[in-house]
């Protein structure tokens, strides 16, 4: 929790608020970090997190990030491939023999837009 708060997340410490601010800041952190955290428990249990949580270390083959990481890098995914849908579409017609990972995606999409 504690990463989370800082360089992991939200970065607290680079606020350089003191007093009422600081109280203020940090309650809104801990209801987003609230928020994030279940929303990254749903999208375990539905069994989805591969698309969002990439193993990102050489020869790990599971993948280790908390339910913050993931709830909160969801909500990325999900913005980006709206700006992008259009280019993703293009390349889906350039490249037929991708289409089956192109549906496994959008059916991921789908599962992760129900937990919202």
């Amino acid at each position: 929790m504690f990463r989370d708060f800082k360089s992991g997340g939200y970065k607290l410490e680079d606020t350089n608020v003191f007093g009422e601010r600081l109280i203020s800041m940090i309650l809104i952190i801990s209801f987003a970090y609230s928020m994030s955290t279940f929303q990254g428990q749903k999208i375990k249990r539905i069994g989805v997190q591969k698309y969002i949580s990439r193993v990102k270390e050489y020869g790990r083959v599971t993948r280790r990030h908390s339910s913050f990481y993931v709830g909160l890098y969801s909500q990325t995914w999900v913005s980006f491939i709206d700006h992008c849908w259009c280019i993703v579409q293009k390349l889906m017609r350039l490249n037929r023999n991708k289409i089956e990972y192109y549906l496994r995606g959008m059916r991921a999409m789908e599962l992760i837009l129900s937990t919202f």
